[in-house]
């Protein structure tokens, strides 16, 4: 049997109800590449990192405006981080996510609960613009301009964020010290 005759067949069992997804390590990613249309936006503050929503609506305009239904389950943050600013460790409760380097150097650590009794594993990654991680619900990690220069990331979460808790490694175990909820802590 070739694949002519293979083919059209299994052409024509392709379902047409699927809805299409993009992932938030793709929008990520696309939407760093497409940082020229938003890069104006961005501030940079001393006292603390800046931070600000970029509406589904104006993602999906700046990207295709056919991923308005798949941005419209997201949450899309634009950073900016200037040296020595930084989160706390910390994860984005059951929200997935992604982040795109876009200008600079960004330094994450992540710590990752041991099993049975093990020790926290920590591990620490140099991030420079282009780079894009992805990560799932309850991903512990610390990220910091530990460099010189100013730096930029766009931050995709889906679902949105609705909370964030901050950890410390206490005795190489990894103990809650927080959590912040979306709309009264931020």
């Amino acid at each position: 049997m070739s694949i002519s005759t293979v083919l059209p067949s299994a052409l024509s069992t392709l379902r047409t109800d699927v809805t299409r997804r993009t992932g938030a390590a793709g929008l990520a990613a696309a939407l760093a590449a497409a940082a020229d249309l938003w890069l104006d936006r961005v501030e940079f503050r001393a006292t603390s990192r800046w931070t600000a929503l970029l509406p589904a609506t104006d993602a999906a305009a700046m990207l295709d405006p056919g991923l308005h239904d798949d941005l419209g389950e997201a949450q899309v943050w634009l950073l900016s981080w200037l040296p020595q600013q930084g989160t706390p460790l910390h994860d984005h409760g059951d929200s997935a996510g992604a982040f795109a380097v876009v200008r600079g150097t960004l330094t994450e650590r992540v710590a990752a609960a041991g099993r049975l009794g093990d020790a926290v594993r920590e591990s620490t990654d140099e991030l420079s613009g282009g780079r894009v991680r992805y990560f799932g619900p309850h991903y512990v990690h610390q990220v910091t301009n530990a460099g010189t220069d100013a730096a930029v990331s766009v931050h995709v979460y889906a679902p949105a964020l609705s909370r964030m808790n901050t950890y410390a490694v206490d005795a190489g175990t990894l103990v809650r010290t927080g959590t912040e909820r979306a709309g009264v802590d931020w």
